[in-house]
């Protein structure tokens, strides 16, 4: 069965950090592209990052920038987003999803997208709150 599931989601004080995960099974990581998208209440989905998985790019929204980092670890068939220095209005439901392609040419931060991705995760909330 294919499938991306995430985890890490949770509550977490401004200024804090969580660890994402997004582990895949049922395929191999290693020939997508991976994006990582939120969703807040009330708002559209929007990009916050992706990894090309052949030439090394990574892509952040401008809003996530220097606070957050998305790797892969093909080993584990997985891929993470390490979210520091959160902030409230960092709160969503995150979701991963998997383009059939090397390389992140359907990743766009536009809110309400298209995001023509061939699998998407279930979502993991993440809520930054005192």
């Amino acid at each position: 069965q294919v499938q991306l599931v995430e985890s890490g989601g949770g509550l977490v004080q401004p200024g804090g950090s969580l660890r994402l995960s997004c582990a895949a099974s049922g395929f191999t990581l290693d020939y997508y592209a991976i994006g990582w998208f939120r969703q807040a209440p009330g708002k559209e989905r929007e990009g916050v990052s992706c990894t090309s998985a052949r030439d090394g790019k990574i892509y952040y929204a401008d809003s996530v920038r220097g606070r957050f980092t998305i790797s892969r670890d093909n080993a584990k068939n997985t891929v993470y987003l390490q979210m520091n220095s959160l902030k409230p209005e960092d709160t969503a439901i995150y979701y991963c999803a998997a383009e059939d392609n090397y390389y992140c040419s359907a990743f766009d931060v536009t809110p309400g997208g298209p995001y023509e991705y061939e699998y998407w995760g279930q979502g993991t909330q993440v809520t930054v709150s005192s």
